[in-house]
Parts: structure tokens; C-alpha cells; sequence
């Protein structure tokens, strides 16, 4: 008898027409059967065997280079369940638009079946999924971040608790390009991208939109959010999870070299870009990360910025729209000095100036976790580890401050509601646009984000021990446009202070929108900044963050009746405390 998994993969062959299918097995020998085909087809280009063994170079279409939000959709029975926020399709009208697209789409092509583990192998938070794909590029990829193979088979056996997710190149045209999610059956579909968020199913696809819907009706929480230990001198290690929008620093801050390692304060890598949590027997928030390897952008990767994945991603990577030197080595922006003479670019062309950029701005590298001399020694621990801090974050060139702690948990999720950044080359549209984009999530919650802010003041109520909430900037310009914050390495002075305040100890100065340090809490020793710059990267302005609450209370609106009350009451709590700061003294 069939199982649930073998039937769904004889339904999908049915209706795709693949000349072969293919179960894939995680092993090595299968890992070099599929690259020597690519290597063949034109899929992967071969990368210098001295310096970079292991690794290739994958070119996307053109026209396929980014998640592609306009065409990413809910699919939920009713509208109202999706949210403003989403693009929304009924299932039936998703699969009457969609299912003609799969019709017959792997005809010529071989189809893969990929079992994958997100979230460590023995823990009991990790979760089954199965894609189907006709893409090697998808295979090779899914086995760097997810636990791909046998070890999921073990762990699905022959139950139907899985996450079934179907993916076909199609004919790569943007005009027939979906990425639709079907939460109430836990299924995807994507057709018609082969670019990683759009095709490894289980990164964004399961892991944040799925999963999100998932956690909101069982109790736990799927965030886009790094995961990093900050150690100090006495070796006790204090756990942060901290959410910024795609292309914002995350990895270079959750695999940073700290600038104050010398005294003792060390960053450990748990990971880099979603977390999972669940309340623990202690209290506490414990996050897994589901993924096993890190899907990082290239430009402006280099040896100062984030030297921990420059020497982890030498062997056994995939890099993605990157340009290629003649000694056959990656090259983008920002890596170091100019390109050397014959570098292609990402479109294979030769790398000139009227070519554009080297390496596409959203170019990607694909490394396992296991690799980099930061990866901490609990980020597979079965029950995870234990949150003490949140962080948000954004690219505010002149409102927020460099810092500032949230006054309490409910405080902390209005928050994590209000942010906004700058928009990346992370998503398809315009570059530099402020947009909103809440909890880092906008993009990719499963269900409607007024809900899900409910569900996060509804968890705030569950758990004995909450993580303090945070905001961090590390953006932030003066009136020259320059950054006032040098970054990087030097962000471990920021964490520094939010370990104090999680001890119950750090100054701290309050302010109309939370509490900033007091006067000399960072420890700056050894960082040449001038006391005005300081005061001015902390300055709270209560005339900016007026104008500020217009568009908060625009954004809020658009949610209606469905916004939690609570998040008005501190808008209008937040607008009364402005008030009073710039109301002129008797």
C-alpha cells in the first residue's frame, strides 16, 4: 500500500510528464552524479579546484534574479485570512490559473524528489518537507540548507506530516511566474523562477510563510530572525534573536568577529535568518534554526565586513550571478580591490563599465552552516537555545537611533510593527524606497499580519521569562550623508549593552520612544568616535517621530477593526509622550 508522500509524488508525475523521476538520497556519490551533470549541461560552471574545491558558479535568467513579491501569493479560502499585506487567490482560482502551468512542465526533464529536515535531526521541533523539482540547481542548493535525504525519510516514515511542495522552471517566463502557498493545506506551488527564494521551497516558501500559519495555531512562533550567542568574559553565553529586512546585515551580524573579543566578548553563530521558538520548561523562548546553511548576499561580503564567511564559503559552496575571474574565482562588489583583468560578469559578458555591474546586486552565496569557525557548538541542540533579547532593525537614515530598549513586551511588539527600512535589491522593484515592513516579515507571513501581531502579544502572555525587546540602527547618517556608526565588528558594542540591561544592569536614559543609554554605558574604548557624534547617533527627535506617527497610523489603518487594540493604545500612548517632550515649558 502506498504511502501519503508516494502517492502525492505519483500524483505530481501524472500531472508534470517527467521523462525520469529521481528520489533523492542526500549522499555524496549522488552530490558528484548531479554536479558532473550540471557541469555538462551548463547549469554550473566549474570554480579554480586550489582555491575554491567544491564550488561553482550558477547563472539565473536575467529576468530571475530576486523574490518576485508581485507574484507571490496566499491562497486561503477567505480573503480576510490573507491580509491586506498579501497578494491573495482562492485556492480554486490559484490552481485554475496555476495547475495549467505544471501541465506536462517537466516533459523532457527529470523530476526530483528531495525529503528534507528543517531544524536539527533530534529535535522534536523540527519538521518534514518533500519538494519536487526539475531543477539541479534546486537539488545541489537544498542539500547545503536543509538536513536532506534519508534523515527526513527517518523522521517522516510513513505518516502524511509533511509540507509537500511542488517547483518547475516552466518556461522561465516572468508572465507565467507564481509562487503560491496554500497554508490551510500546507502545500506550495512555484513555477516559472529558479532563483533561490522563489525555488528553495523550504527556505522562505515553508519555513517563514507556512510555518508562520502553522506556529500561529499551534502556539509557537517561525520568525526571520538571526540567531546569536553573545559570550562573555566568564563564559556565560546570553542568546539574541534580531530581525532586519533581506540584504540589511543579518549574517554579517550573526557571524560577526567581535571588535571587543580581546576583553572577552565573543559572537557565536546559531543562525542566520529564520528562527523557530518555542516556550520552554524553563520559561524562556527556545529557537532552533531550521536550515543548515547560510543563502547570504555577495556585494560588500569581504574580509572586514564578514571574515568568518569569506574563509567558510572556499569549499563545497554555489555561488549565484556573481562575476568569474580568469583564474576562475568568484568576484563581486565589494569584495576587495578591482576586478582583475578578464573577469565576466554575472551575464558571462565581459566586465566593463557599460556592462553594468560585475556581480548582480542581489547575487547569492549557498555555504553550509557547518563551515564557518563561528558556528556555534549548541545551534543543532535539540531543544534549542534560550532567547534573553529581540532585536529589531532597519535603514532609518536620520529617525531612529542607534539603539533604544522597548519599555515592556506589549510596547516591544508595537515596536517590532512600526518598523521600516529602506528598500534592497533583495526583492524585485525600486531600490531606497522607505517601506514598512514589520518584524522583518511583511514579505512572508502566511496569514493576515493583524493576526499575527495579535499572536505575538498572545505568546508575550505565555511566556514566564520574555525576551527584551530592542531597535537597533546601524544606519543611521549625519548632515554630511555619511555613516555615523562605523558597524560590523563594532555592533558588539551595542549587544554589549543589551546584555547589561538583560543582567539588570546598563544605564539607560529614557525617551519618549523607549530607553537609550545613559551617557558612557557603551563601551567606545578603543573607537575613535567624537563625543557630538555619539550624542547625535543616540538623539531622539520629537518633531521627526511626530511626523513619523502619520505614517505608522496609515499603515495601522490599513488592517481596520482586525488591529489589536493594544497596538493603538500605544500609538496614542506614543503620541501623548511626544506631545508632552516638545510642549513648550511654563
Amino acid at each position: 500500500m502506498s504511502s501519503p508522500l508516494e502517492k502525492w509524488v505519483e500524483e505530481t508525475e501524472r500531472l508534470t510528464k517527467p521523462e525520469r523521476v529521481v528520489w533523492c538520497d542526500g549522499s555524496e556519490q549522488e552530490h558528484e552524479r548531479l554536479v558532473a551533470q550540471s557541469l555538462a549541461d551548463g547549469t554550473f560552471l566549474p570554480l579554480n579546484p586550489k582555491t575554491y574545491p567544491d564550488c561553482y558558479l550558477h547563472r539565473s535568467d536575467p529576468s530571475d534574479v530576486a523574490r518576485t513579491e508581485q507574484v507571490t501569493f496566499i491562497c486561503t479560502s477567505s480573503q480576510a485570512d490573507a491580509g491586506p499585506t498579501n497578494n491573495w487567490l482562492s485556492p480554486a482560482e490559484a490552481r485554475q490559473r496555476i495547475g495549467p502551468l505544471l501541465q506536462g512542465a517537466m516533459k523532457g526533464r527529470t523530476m526530483f524528489v528531495i525529503p528534507y529536515l528543517m531544524g536539527p535531526a533530534a529535535s522534536p521541533a523540527s519538521k518534514v518537507g518533500v519538494e519536487i523539482t526539475d531543477s539541479p540547481y534546486v537539488v545541489t542548493s537544498m542539500r547545503v540548507m536543509t538536513r536532506m535525504g534519508q534523515v527526513a525519510m527517518e523522521r517522516l516514515g510513513k505518516s502524511d506530516d509533511f509540507v509537500p511542495g511542488l517547483h518547475s522552471l516552466g518556461d522561465l517566463n516572468p508572465k507565467r511566474r507564481f509562487i503560491a502557498h496554500f497554508p490551510e493545506e500546507k502545500l506550495i506551488w512555484s513555477v516559472g523562477s529558479g532563483y533561490g527564494g522563489n525555488a528553495l521551497l523550504g527556505k522562505k516558501c515553508f519555513a517563514l510563510r507556512i510555518a508562520s500559519y502553522m506556529a500561529r495555531n499551534q502556539g509557537w512562533m517561525a520568525e526571520h530572525m538571526l540567531i546569536l550567542g553573545l559570550e562573555d568574559p566568564s563564559g556565560q553565553v546570553t542568546y539574541m534573536a534580531a530581525a532586519f529586512p533581506s540584504a540589511c546585515g543579518k549574517t554579517n551580524l550573526a557571524m560577526m568577529v567581535s571588535a571587543l573579543e580581546k576583553s572577552g566578548y565573543r559572537v557565536w553563530t546559531v543562525g542566520d535568518d529564520i528562527a523557530w521558538m518555542r516556550v520552554g520548561a524553563d520559561g524562556y523562548l527556545h529557537a532552533i534554526n531550521p536550515e543548515a546553511g547560510f543563502f547570504g548576499v555577495a556585494p560588500g561580503t569581504n574580509k572586514n565586513t564578514n571574515p568568518n564567511v569569506i574563509a567558510a564559503l572556499r569549499k563545497h559552496s554555489i555561488f549565484t550571478n556573481v562575476g568569474i575571474t580568469p583564474e576562475n574565482e568568484p568576484w563581486w562588489e565589494g569584495i576587495g580591490d578591482g576586478p582583475p583583468a578578464g573577469t565576466r560578469n554575472w551575464r558571462g559578458e565581459a566586465a566593463t563599465k557599460d556592462n553594468g555591474p560585475v556581480a548582480h546586486p542581489n547575487s547569492r552565496y549557498t555555504v553550509p552552516a557547518r563551515q564557518a569557525s563561528s558556528i556555534s557548538p549548541h545551534w543543532e541542540d535539540a531543544e534549542g537555545v534560550p532567547i534573553s533579547a529581540f532585536i529589531f532593525g532597519g535603514r532609518r537614515a536620520r529617525l531612529a537611533p542607534l539603539v533604544y530598549e522597548s519599555r515592556d513586551w506589549q510596547h516591544g511588539v508595537f515596536v517590532g510593527a512600526t518598523m521600516a527600512s529602506e528598500t534592497t535589491a533583495a526583492a524585485t522593484g525600486a531600490v531606497g524606497i522607505t517601506r514598512r515592513d514589520p518584524m522583518a516579515m511583511l514579505p512572508f507571513c502566511g496569514y493576515n499580519m493583524a493576526e499575527y501581531f495579535g499572536h505575538w502579544l498572545k505568546m508575550g502572555r505565555t511566556i514566564a521569562h520574555p525576551p527584551r525587546v530592542f531597535h537597533v540602527n546601524w544606519f543611521r547618517r549625519g548632515a554630511d550623508g555619511k555613516f555615523l556608526w562605523p558597524g560590523y565588528g563594532e555592533n558588539v558594542r551595542v549587544l554589549k549593552w543589551m546584555l547589561e540591561r538583560v543582567a539588570g544592569r546598563g544605564g539607560a536614559v529614557e525617551t519618549p520612544i523607549g530607553f537609550v543609554p545613559a551617557p558612557n554605558a557603551l563601551t567606545l574604548e578603543g573607537l575613535r568616535i567624537e563625543k557630538q557624534t555619539v550624542e547625535e547617533l543616540l538623539r531622539v527627535d520629537a518633531a521627526d517621530w511626530t511626523e513619523e506617527m502619520a505614517g505608522t497610523k496609515k499603515f495601522f489603518e490599513k488592517f481596520g477593526s482586525q488591529l489589536p487594540g493594544e497596538l493603538w493604545s500605544e500609538h496614542q500612548q506614543l503620541e501623548q509622550r511626544l506631545s508632552r517632550s516638545t510642549a513648550p515649558r511654563k
